[in-house]
């Protein structure tokens, strides 16, 4: 029986100020193929973010530090992370609050509380594409 291909590891930033959230997202993204690196405010994140590549970034609106919103916006403008696919996942869902963020170039919204489907399956096809890339 031949053995099974290893998975192409992918690397997920989660910017999370509430520590509950933080560990049930990262809890339920870590696999052996999901490398789950997180930060509680907006500058870690910004940070971090540009410290080393990462396939996918979750981001809080309400951060500490520095907001969510200005973080993506920051990130979208540097080359280096620019091409990131960077989704807000918060609370805050009036269309202003949408609206400012796909201003500021997030790839996508998703709204708490969510289900942990819904962000599964969006990290299956992300990492589908970095595995065919």
């Amino acid at each position: 029986m031949a053995a099974a291909e290893p998975q192409v590891p992918f690397h997920i930033l989660l910017v999370e100020d509430e520590p509950v959230i933080r560990e049930l997202v990262s809890s339920m993204l870590s696999d052996e193929a999901v490398d789950v690196v997180c930060a509680a405010d907006g500058i870690e994140g910004l940070k971090l973010a540009k410290s080393r590549p990462f396939h996918l970034i979750l981001m809080d609106v309400v951060l500490p530090q520095l907001d969510g919103v200005s973080v993506c916006r920051i990130l979208k403008s540097d080359p280096k992370t620019a091409s990131v696919p960077l989704y807000m996942l918060t609370a805050k869902a009036k269309k202003a609050d949408v609206e400012s963020a796909t201003q500021a170039g997030a790839d996508g919204y998703i709204q708490k509380p969510f289900r942990g489907t819904e962000l599964m399956s969006l990290v299956d096809r992300l990492r589908a594409a970095v595995a065919t890339h």
